[in-house]
């Protein structure tokens, strides 16, 4: 049984070893991050997702529900992914009824086996907001100098 506390509105924070150890690794490593404007610091946040395609679109599921890139990322409706320290523009827009259901389970059905284990925490796949990313121009200005 799972230590792991679910919280209302269907949002499982990370554990430290996630938060301290792993997410750090996925960053020096390159691993496909999400970066978005934090909404009220303004400051560009980055995340270690695992992007997929189905049909030819790009998506990014929040496998732990409501997190603060999923809010961040609905008032921005813009983000980067960085692949390989390369920096992709998207604008994203979040599915709803039909089309969360259908990508929910085409990516579901891609994980195999591995589905029990991301949903055992959080089962409900309606708690997994799903973002479809269509490739936009430059979503941050360069810092100026």
């Amino acid at each position: 049984m799972s230590t792991t506390h679910v919280r209302q509105g269907g949002y499982l924070p990370p554990s430290p070893f996630l938060q301290h150890v792993v997410n750090p690794v996925a960053r020096a490593i390159g691993a496909p991050m999400l970066i978005v404007r934090g909404r009220t610091s303004g400051r560009e946040i980055g995340t270690p997702v695992a992007p997929f395609d189905i049909e030819g679109d790009r998506y990014v599921i929040a496998g732990r529900g409501e997190t603060q890139w999923v809010r961040n990322l609905r008032v921005a409706g813009r983000c980067e992914l960085r692949i390989r320290w390369r920096r992709h523009p998207y604008r994203a827009t979040e599915l709803r009824g039909d089309e969360h259901a259908r990508i929910a389970a085409a990516y579901l059905k891609r994980l195999g086996r591995r589905a029990d284990a991301f949903l055992a925490e959080l089962p409900d796949v309606a708690d997994h907001p799903i973002f479809r990313l269509d490739p936009c121009a430059l979503v941050f200005p360069p810092a100026e100098h």
